[in-house]
């Protein structure tokens, strides 16, 4: 069974801290499929690189990312995964989309603490900033708020609703068509062949994350066949799944009972 594309989460964090420059070079030395990263607006209109609004969660800084200026929070350092200071900053992305391959899909993921008012405007400000250039043929805007999702699709450009639960999925795919959004995420953990049917089924593509396990990602896999994986450590899991896709045939030769000898030429008839 093929593995499906991998996009490195939050840049590919096994390799540095999240959505930094560090954590970007690794994923493009490796190898990868497409990237996705979180997106918050500043005071300014800017879009920065951050996977929490609230800016002490993962940054020198206090405060929430809209009330702050770009130039203060690109001044500010990344938090390791002990909450630790690091060397790097947070990029924008500009600076995001010009480190990498112009062919190279990028998963934007609008954040916005319990404030679907912000999730749109952030929205509107990535559509409205990148809609008539070549950067909108490889953007995709996921979120978990409806709001972003819908404001993207009405500007054309594709977006993706993240799905943490899988009731009345009937009326979520219904939605998503009526509002042109294209493809759903689905956590890994609620993907099943029934659930993924009826998404397929209206036209939705579907992706999953965040799988690190070659195992896990067998399973989902064999579930779903999603469109897209997310993953920290996208080369080292293709190498994995690789490996523990050859192991049963491996497995299967050396349980294999070994042919009887051929008879030698002196041997009784």
């Amino acid at each position: 069974m093929s593995t499906p594309p991998l996009y490195a989460h939050r840049l590919g964090r096994a390799y540095g801290p999240d959505s930094s420059a560090t954590a970007l070079a690794g994923s493009l030395a490796a190898g990868v499929d497409g990237l996705e990263t979180d997106v918050c607006a500043t005071s300014d209109g800017e879009l920065v690189l951050l996977h929490d609004p609230l800016l002490t969660l993962g940054t020198t800084l206090d405060g929430w990312a809209h009330q702050r200026s770009a130039a203060e929070i690109l001044r500010a350092r990344i938090l390791d995964r002990d909450r630790e200071p690091t060397a790097e900053r947070p990029l924008t992305l500009d600076e995001l989309l010009a480190a990498t391959p112009g062919d190279l899909p990028i998963q934007v993921e609008v954040k916005a603490h319990a404030d679907p008012e912000l999730a749109r405007h952030t929205a509107q400000i990535l559509c409205e900033r990148y809609r008539r250039g070549g950067e909108r043929r490889r953007l995709e805007l996921i979120s978990f708020h409806s709001a972003a999702c819908a404001t993207a699709a009405a500007y054309g450009l594709r977006s993706r609703l993240v799905v943490w639960a899988e009731y009345a999925p009937e009326a979520l795919a219904a939605w998503a068509v009526s509002r042109g959004v294209t493809g759903v995420s689905v956590e890994h953990f609620l993907l099943a062949p029934k659930l993924v049917a009826v998404f397929r089924l209206a036209g939705l593509s579907v992706s999953t994350g965040t799988v690190n396990d070659p195992e896990l990602l067998a399973r989902v896999t064999e579930l779903a066949l999603p469109d897209a994986v997310c993953t920290d450590r996208p080369a080292e899991l293709r190498a994995e799944a690789l490996r523990l896709e050859e192991a049963p045939a491996t497995s299967a030769l050396l349980d294999a009972e070994p042919a009887p000898a051929a008879p030698s030429a002196g041997a009784a008839c």
